[in-house]
């Protein structure tokens, strides 16, 4: 298999077969982000013999072990910024090997679903595109543009109901701190207002964990920006789930999150805030800033 540095997947595409169409990001400008820093380039693009020789592999692998992969996910930090015509041809490679396959996800940023048709995201969802993961970090428009994510609140409530539309279902990605210090509750409450609005199928809760080769680093050092405690992102994801009014899943089950939760909502939001109030309540801050610190790699 072709694969191109540290291979990021979500958490619940742990059964899917992971088929690398591009490596990197193509906005890479992210202040917190250090997942790519390992690349030698911002962004790669396979080519289709390498993406079709995986396939190959792949489909030997599943007649000589009956392996039946349901689901395949595109590697890369935003495989869904690809021309549709390249994305249809993957689809297209994909049933050809792999006849079993029921869909296709991959991490998307708002701003590839923009430069999609309408029509476009109908095809792709006809293909099998659905489940995508995108990290919309957060509502908070403050945040997002010092953290140079590349597009607005708006962006974000747009382009997802242009997937709901096409029938294409998501995922969220919500950064946990990403609002800084004394503005995580402000940041969850127009975070659940923005979903409210929305149907994601689940929202992940991810940690902010600052390393030394990001920007983010080297802003809190020149004194442009506080990150919170420990605890305080705590208490920003109960505000978070306190105000979330929709049906859909919510988890925290990354590496980053040093107790793993997960629920379904409505249903389990009062034991999740009641698993949140204790820890904010009796662990201690010292015991999670220890966590947070010897978490070497996401």
């Amino acid at each position: 298999m072709h694969y191109t540095g540290t291979i990021w997947r979500p958490p619940y595409e742990a059964g899917s077969l992971l088929l690398e169409a591009t490596a990197g990001c193509t906005h890479h400008k992210c202040k917190f982000c250090t997942l790519y820093h390992d690349l030698p380039f911002p962004f790669l693009l396979s080519p289709l013999e390498d993406i079709e020789a995986d396939l190959q592999e792949s489909a030997e692998q599943n007649k000589m072990w009956g392996w039946e992969w349901k689901r395949v996910f595109l590697t890369g930090a935003n495989p869904f910024v690809l021309q549709p015509d390249r994305l249809m041809e993957i689809a297209r490679r994909i049933k050809n090997y792999i006849p079993s396959c029921k869909s296709i996800g991959s991490f998307a940023r708002i701003t590839d679903i923009e430069l999609k048709s309408d029509a476009e995201l109908g095809q792709l969802k006809s293909a099998g595109f659905d489940g995508l993961t995108i990290g919309m970090e957060t509502a908070d428009e403050e945040a997002l543009q010092f953290m140079n994510k590349g597009y607005s609140r708006n962006d974000i409530l747009v382009q997802s109901r242009r997937l709901e539309q096409a029938g294409i279902s998501y995922k969220f990605f919500y950064l946990v701190g990403i609002s800084g210090k004394g503005r995580g509750a402000e940041g969850a409450k127009v975070t659940a207002e923005l979903c409210n609005q929305l149907h994601p199928e689940l929202i992940g809760a991810n940690m902010l964990t600052i390393y030394k080769e990001s920007a983010l680093y080297q802003e809190i050092k020149n004194g442009n920006w506080q990150p919170a405690s420990e605890k305080e992102k705590y208490s920003e994801m109960k505000t978070l789930i306190a105000n979330l009014d929709i049906e859909t899943e919510f988890a925290a089950m990354g590496a980053s999150n040093a107790v793993q939760l997960y629920g379904v909502l409505p249903k389990d939001k009062a034991r999740l805030l009641a698993v949140l109030d204790e820890i904010t309540d009796s662990v201690d801050e010292k015991k999670l800033e220890a966590y947070r610190r010897n978490l070497r790699h996401l």
